[in-house]
């Protein structure tokens, strides 16, 4: 059984050698994350790495560009790491230098401005506790109160009760979109978003085939979801900052939301941070860790994510393998009992979403073995893996970055290919591909979808029923009486609608 949902993994020192990421893409890795808040000096040499392993796998993959946005985060330290001592003090500062087990680089005197005496600053996603004790001019002095404690470079800081507002793209961040987009990247993930100005602000600087990833990590963001839902093409829950700002009790009700409410409007969701923690150091998960991820299967996530448990962690094959077990395992559950886990669609009168909702009701009969998506914009592509029908999805675009792209959504094998120039031609091409894959017999049907006029990116306003052995004119015939049944069945969900 192949798993719908997808595994991003982000990329480290722990997997850049080729064999390595090509073993995590055959143990069922579809993208690769890059974190533009670390180096990235070499990275264009691991892409090149990456693009020659899909040609070999012949697997599309996707590059999702993490920009390091306003999260705010320590600078550079000696060795990279250094141990802090309990109740040792230790000092934030705007020195440009390389911090030490005294002090490290916070380069946000406006922030430091206004702490407090009191003020708890937490470090690398809340591991790490420090109360601030005394503050002078452009330094703060702290206690350091966790055991244990190891501050290492770039790592995120989060300021309780302090209120900041951010909603435009940092010059580093419009840096990074340039490389981003001379990388080839086919999503832009936009960090510490509190509203919808920052994904219109992307959208001037990115490519039209190019995806935006909104992640979702601090309560702003939370009161105007709505809005960044309907702006974004896909969110991502980082639990992390998250659940700092809001508490790490209020995350679970607040992550099942987002998947119901990033369902109603067609738009992936990732789940992402500390999915598989402790195999950065061990070999096996955690029983809450599996239940973690088939959680979030069961919930509906397009994609889950990797973080450090890939980029540095010891383990990072077993992280993959047994994330992908767990969602194999997940999704065959949710396979045996369908009608416990059928999601909601708000379609608003929108023609397109009632007929691929037809698309979705048609794929449910045992034999309808396949969805052919003729998507050049990936519009199509999108909106026909919200619906997650229980048949497979092919989505088939003359654009390389859209096929990368949509590789990431729940259920899409991604084809690039030519695009039809016509009806006939459109049929030839998925004969070719039904024979190609062999997932189908002979008197199987297959649903093919596509907008018309064929060559332009537009709605999808076709939809085409093929019994695989059958002939052209038969077809035809067969497609005749489908079409009227169609336009009866869209008639009565607008009646219904209205």
């Amino acid at each position: 059984m192949e798993k719908k949902a997808k595994i991003i993994a982000t990329l480290g020192p722990s997997i850049y050698n080729e064999n390595k990421l090509k073993e995590l893409v055959n143990l069922g890795v579809d993208a690769f994350r890059i974190n533009f808040s670390h180096n990235t000096n070499d990275i264009n040499k691991i892409v090149l790495k990456i693009r020659k392993i899909e040609k070999k796998t012949n697997k599309k993959i996707s590059l999702i560009a993490d920009l390091q946005g306003v999260k705010l985060r320590v600078g550079k330290i000696k060795n990279e790491i250094q141990k802090i001592k309990y109740n040792q003090k230790y000092v934030f500062d705007n020195k440009n230098e390389l911090g030490n087990n005294n002090r490290i680089r916070f380069a946000y005197p406006k922030i430091i401005k206004k702490l407090k005496k009191g003020n708890k600053i937490l470090i690398d996603d809340g591991k790490f506790t420090f109360i601030v004790i005394k503050k002078t001019g452009s330094s703060v002095t702290t206690i350091c109160k966790s055991q244990n404690c190891y501050m290492k470079s770039n790592k995120s800081v989060h300021v309780q009760n302090l209120d900041i507002s951010f909603s435009k793209l940092t010059s580093k961040d419009k840096k990074d979109i340039k490389t981003a987009n001379k990388l080839g990247c086919n999503w832009i993930a936009l960090s510490y978003i509190q509203n919808e100005k920052l994904i219109f602000e992307a959208r001037k600087l990115i490519k039209k085939d190019v995806g935006i990833i909104s992640k979702i990590e601090n309560k702003y963001a939370l009161k105007n979801i709505t809005k960044i839902i309907k702006a974004t093409d896909s969110i991502m829950i980082a639990r992390g900052d998250l659940a700092i700002d809001i508490g790490h009790s209020e995350v679970p009700k607040v992550q099942l939301s987002l998947i119901k409410k990033c369902s109603q409007f067609s738009k992936s969701v990732i789940v992402a941070t500390q999915m598989l923690e402790s195999m950065i150091e061990n070999n096996t998960a955690t029983r809450a860790e599996i239940n973690d991820i088939a959680t979030a299967i069961f919930q509906g996530a397009d994609a889950v994510m990797l973080s450090a448990e890939a980029a540095i962690g010891k383990f990072p094959s077993q992280a993959v393998s047994t994330m992908s077990q767990t969602i194999i395992s997940a999704e065959k559950y949710k396979k045996q009992h369908i009608e416990d886990f059928k999601n909601s669609i708000i379609s608003n009168k929108d023609p397109v979403k009632s007929i691929l909702l037809s698309v979705k009701d048609i794929a449910y009969n045992s034999n309808v073995k396949a969805i052919i998506v003729f998507s050049k914009s990936g519009k199509s592509a999108k909106l026909v893996s919200a619906m997650r029908p229980a048949a497979k999805i092919l989505t088939i675009s003359p654009n390389i970055n859209v096929s990368r792209q949509v590789s990431l959504l729940w259920g899409v094998q991604s084809i690039n290919s030519r695009d039809a120039n016509g009806w006939k031609d459109m049929m030839s091409i998925s004969k070719e591909i039904a024979k190609k894959f062999k997932f189908v017999k002979k008197n199987d049907f297959i649903v093919i979808t596509a907008g018309l006029p064929f060559g332009k990116a537009g709605m999808t306003n076709m939809i085409r029923l093929y019994k695989v052995g059958t002939q052209w004119k038969k077809t035809k015939v067969l497609m005749k009486f489908y079409q009227l049944w169609m336009k009866y069945e869209i008639r009565k969900k607008k009646k219904n609608l209205n």
